[in-house]
């Protein structure tokens, strides 16, 4: 993936940036390398630093899940930067010269995920390159950001999708969920059709992943429209029951599989009303069988490529300088 641009904020005859990321998806807490390579413009420069930012397309509203409440019409959209390194700086560019910057920087544990085998979610992440000049300072275009499930993520998506969880949606919401250890400004939620053993008990399921070096924390929250659930307000007129589970990255202990695990969470959240929001820390043993669950391509298989086409052309070709929450 490339990105060049002529800096426009230095004038005609400045610098251009052209970032290239190495090939294939990143994972969260992962390396994200690539280069940066800059070709000097008609005059010599003092570049002071070169920097990278990872912003996100994340969604607004006034909801909480610790109890807030927000009406309709609150929402709303803008490009959250979540993380910046510095990859370089101070140094001279001569007029004309050609020069490369390798890098190779951490993503946060929490960076969401935006694809499954391969399908894409929904999810728009990006890399920004600024290069200051000068006491000048000017973003290039985004590049768009690849990044696949952790092997635990993954396992906890095929044991749903095992379990008859359609993939209905995906989308990054600002604000913090209560009782977690969040650390960025939004969270990743992905929203799960329930088969038919649960359908009449909750309309949907949200699913929150928060990792840590450790471990994986798994939110679940059961949405179901004026159904009998008195902790959280949806902001339709329905309320929500959610559950925070913690699981060690290499999967549960003892004789519990994924499957196993995962169909407990779901129960206790649909069926234990009264104890949701309680805290359960799982095993470090791993119990995570080799064959994938057939069911668990079609997590993804809901998204209609072309529409996921349309969000991220729509959002890498608007202005770079939006607003960054």
């Amino acid at each position: 993936m490339v990105f060049k641009r002529l800096l426009g904020s230095l004038g005609v005859g400045g610098p251009t940036v052209d970032t290239v990321l190495d090939p294939g998806a990143a994972r969260p807490g992962g390396t994200l390398s690539g280069r940066v390579h800059l070709v000097g413009g008609t005059a010599d420069h003092h570049v002071e630093h070169v920097a990278l930012e990872l912003v996100a397309r994340v969604e607004t509203e006034h909801r909480e899940h610790d109890g807030g409440s927000g009406g309709e019409g609150d929402e709303g959209e803008g490009v959250v930067v979540f993380d910046r390194h510095t990859v370089g700086g101070a140094f001279r560019l001569a007029a004309g010269e050609e020069t490369s910057l390798p890098f190779t920087v951490t993503l946060p544990w929490e960076t969401p995920v935006t694809e499954l085998y391969g399908q894409p979610l929904g999810i728009v992440l990006g890399v920004r390159t600024e290069l200051a000049v000068a006491g000048a300072r000017d973003r290039g275009d985004l590049d768009p950001l690849a990044v696949a499930p952790l092997p635990a993520q993954e396992a906890v998506l095929e044991a749903l999708g095992g379990l008859g969880f359609g993939f209905r949606s995906a989308d990054l919401e600002y604000g913090r969920i209560g009782g977690t250890g969040q650390r960025l400004p939004f969270y990743q939620e992905i929203e799960l059709t329930p088969p038919p053993r649960y359908a009449h008990q909750v309309d949907e399921i949200e699913l929150t992943f928060l990792a840590v070096p450790g471990a994986l924390e798994v939110v679940l929250e059961a949405d179901k429209r004026g159904g009998p659930f008195s902790d959280g307000h949806d902001g339709h007129g329905g309320h929500d029951a959610l559950s925070r589970f913690t699981v060690p990255h290499e999967g549960p202990a003892g004789p519990h599989d994924w499957s196993a695990l995962v169909d407990g969470w779901v129960q206790e959240l649909v069926e234990h009303r009264a104890s949701y929001g309680s805290h359960a820390v799982y095993g470090h043993e791993s119990g995570v069988g080799a064959a994938v669950l057939a069911g668990a391509a079609g997590i993804a298989g809901g998204m209609v490529a072309a529409e996921v086409v349309d969000e991220v052309g729509d959002f890498f070709e608007g202005d770079s300088d939006d607003g960054e929450g």
